[in-house]
């Protein structure tokens, strides 16, 4: 069983910086991602950034050169770093992970495909606020 615990949300003013982390338990491999999205009041959940087990990431366009994930050696703790934030970063974010059983199909990767279709396992959420 998957389980999937995050930490790190808070309030925020807008440019500053903020480092999310999740930790993991179970099993995954062989074929998997993992990574982060978000859900902000009133609006769908959407794919922040995510990564395979084949080391590609995929980000949204609008947290690209800001956002960082990563994943500890021991592969049980992910991390969400977030620099220069804007107030439409505010939301709920959620550490997530997926078994994949296949390849990407018609998406370029595992990741990006996971990151526009969703996982199968979800934390139960860390909130971020941005305010001045």
């Amino acid at each position: 069983q998957v389980q999937l615990a995050e930490s790190g949300g808070a309030s925020v003013q807008p440019g500053g910086s903020l480092k999310l982390s999740c930790e993991f338990s179970g099993y995954l491999y062989p074929t998997y991602c993992m990574g982060w999205f978000r859900q902000a009041p009133g609006k769908q959940r959407e794919g922040v950034a995510v990564f395979d087990n084949d080391g590609h990431i995929s980000y949204k366009d609008s947290v690209k050169g800001r956002f960082t994930v990563s994943q500890d050696n021991a592969k049980t703790t992910l991390y969400l770093q977030m620099n220069n934030l804007k107030p439409e970063d505010a939301g709920t974010y959620y550490c997530a992970a997926r078994y994949i059983t296949g390849g990407p199909g018609a998406f370029p990767t595992v990741a990006t495909m996971c990151r526009l279709i969703g996982m199968d396992y979800w934390g139960k959420g860390t909130l971020v606020t941005i305010s001045s």
